[in-house]
């Protein structure tokens, strides 16, 4: 395993993290986003998300090799305490335990500030993050089929669940 530093994503950090999600957007249906965001538009994601919920990047030798974040599962109030989260890593550090390290620091940050269920999609086929999110503790909870249209196909989005913590809001 790399000896990566996982910290809070700063906007400064938005060239690096543009230039992993990128080609997740424009060569895959990983991401169902059509068009790749600005590195200011990623800017101001970071910002927006850091304020309420959490970001992170893992860094090995001052480079970001990855990040995570949690943002509101559904904007109804009853969902309040659950996310959605995803985490992307840049091609070199796939397969090395730094995403598995970046959930875990992702659920305390995310169970400190309140929240208590995290929600994940997988466009399938992707058995890499299917088995990252097993590795965290996620379940399968069921499968959108043909929910998104991208590169000319019909994908399915799996649905995974994880508690973060047990309780209730207070």
């Amino acid at each position: 395993m790399d000896q990566a530093s996982i910290r809070p994503a700063r906007t400064e950090d938005a060239g690096a993290i543009q230039a992993i999600y990128r080609p997740v957007v424009v060569e895959t249906a990983i991401s169902f986003e059509m068009e790749p965001p600005t590195v200011v538009e990623m800017a101001q994601r970071i910002a927006n998300v850091s304020e309420s919920h959490a970001w992170l990047v893992a860094e090995v030798d001052g480079r970001v090799a990855g990040y995570a974040y949690g943002t509101p599962h559904r904007p109804r109030a009853a969902y309040g305490h659950s996310v959605e989260t995803s985490a992307y890593m840049d091609d070199d550090y796939r397969g090395r335990g730094i995403a598995g390290r970046l959930y875990d620091r992702l659920f305390v940050e995310l169970a400190e500030k309140g929240y208590f269920h995290a929600f994940a999609g997988i466009t399938l086929p992707n058995a890499a993050s299917v088995a990252l999110h097993k590795s965290v503790g996620f379940t399968a909870i069921g499968s959108f089929p043909s929910v998104g249209f991208k590169l000319g196909a019909w994908h399915d989005v799996s649905w995974w669940y994880c508690k973060i913590q047990d309780g209730i809001p207070v």
